[in-house]
């Protein structure tokens, strides 16, 4: 029982009707449904990998029935679509999934947290949600994520909810104990929803989502059984269109890994986790070997440093001076100490951010400048590369 079974997911919205034809009717909120999820080993699919079963039963300890669901679809990764198509695609699993996640931690107020660029996610989620009945629609809302970076980080959420700014906010206390409204707040990946939808239908969670991007014949959303190799997941899109120099994998604020290293690499958390990595939210990008990287991760980190929430020194001038000394390396001008400096200064970021922001970008370039050690000593000699 996969998310993606039935209609191609590119011939557009299942219906409600279409919906329960192929899977049955919405399941009952079981009382063992959270041991359920726990024995499924389902893992939220947001980027952090947390165990689902552990945070529902957080809040359903809290809840006193006057908890929130946040179904978190605000995809501010900018190689990611996976929850757009999902959204888009097979709205009634998502819908399956908040409902029933509402039920059983006892919360009377879903929040469907919808990035404002998913135009046609938003709208398929909204189609839906009046196909349902009313007892299955109670308490349902929708609200536009800020197209940043920042908006679906679970606490900015839950800031953007109460106070209308999407703002990550210090911990403690976190979302489960104290969020929307000051309640106990069930902060979900929309995958994560649905997933869980399959697991009350007796599904397994067996599958991830994944954006394989870059240099692949056919870019998009597959899904693929967990433990699949990234050569396997890369040959689901057609394959590399061309030599291909690195992997990204997880994002902007994933790592990236020699071809050798990753190709054999098996798509299961542990797994990755072990490479140093994390599948973070399911990106997948190959770099032609004709790309230049040093350029590539200076665009990254420029994006990245825009992105801050300016709410800390490490944030707001630490991304910056490591985004200004990539630039500089990718236009051949740098000053003497740049390489160095972005070496001290990513792991200087590390930990004394506000939120975890400075953390994945630091990852993300500390790998790069392992990966791509050749290109950036190059860079940092101020050699140009020689037009092809």
């Amino acid at each position: 029982m996969n998310l993606f079974d039935g209609p191609d997911p590119r011939s557009g919205a299942e219906s409600l009707a279409d919906h329960e034809r192929r899977l049955g009717p919405l399941p009952t909120a079981r009382t063992d449904l959270i041991p359920a999820i726990e024995r499924s080993g389902l893992l939220g699919r947001g980027g952090a990998w947390f165990p689902v079963g552990t945070k529902w039963r957080s809040v359903a300890a809290r809840s006193r029935g006057a908890a929130v669901v946040l179904a978190n679809g605000a995809e501010g990764e900018p190689l990611s679509r996976k929850d757009q198509v999902l959204m888009w695609s097979r709205p009634h699993l998502v819908l399956d999934g908040a409902r029933l996640a509402a039920d059983v931690v006892g919360a009377d107020r879903v929040v469907l947290y919808v990035g404002e660029e998913h135009r046609a996610a938003a709208a398929s989620l909204a189609r839906a949600l009046a196909e349902r009945p009313a007892a299955q629609r109670r308490g349902f809302s929708m609200l536009a994520a800020p197209a940043r970076y920042v908006a679906g980080e679970e606490s900015a959420a839950v800031y953007f909810v109460n106070q209308g700014v999407a703002l990550p906010t210090a911990t403690p206390p976190r979302p489960y104990e104290r969020g929307v409204g000051g309640r106990p707040t069930l902060v979900q990946n929309v995958e994560s929803l649905a997933q869980a939808a399959l697991v009350a239908r007796g599904g397994r969670a067996g599958t991830v989502l994944l954006t394989v991007a870059g240099a692949v014949r056919r870019p998009g959303v597959v899904e693929v059984p967990a433990g699949t190799t990234v050569r396997e997941a890369v040959g689901r899109s057609g394959g590399a269109s061309g030599p291909p120099r690195a992997v990204l994998l997880g994002g902007y604020f994933g790592v990236w890994l020699e071809v050798g290293e990753a190709w054999q690499l098996p798509l299961d958390p542990a797994a990755v986790r072990a490479a140093g990595g994390s599948l973070g939210c399911g990106v997948l990008s190959v770099l032609p070997a004709a790309a230049s990287p040093v350029e590539e991760i200076a665009r990254v980190m420029s994006t990245l440093a825009g992105e801050s929430a300016a709410q800390c020194g490490p944030c707001f001038f630490g991304l910056r001076a490591l985004a200004g000394a990539c630039g500089r390396l990718a236009e051949r001008r740098p000053e003497p100490e740049d390489l160095d400096r972005l070496q001290r200064w990513s792991a200087e970021v590390r930990g004394r951010g506000a939120c975890r922001h400075p953390d994945g970008a630091a990852v993300f370039l500390q790998s790069a400048l392992r990966v791509f050690a050749h290109e950036f000593a190059v860079a940092g000699a101020g050699v140009r590369r020689r037009a092809a």
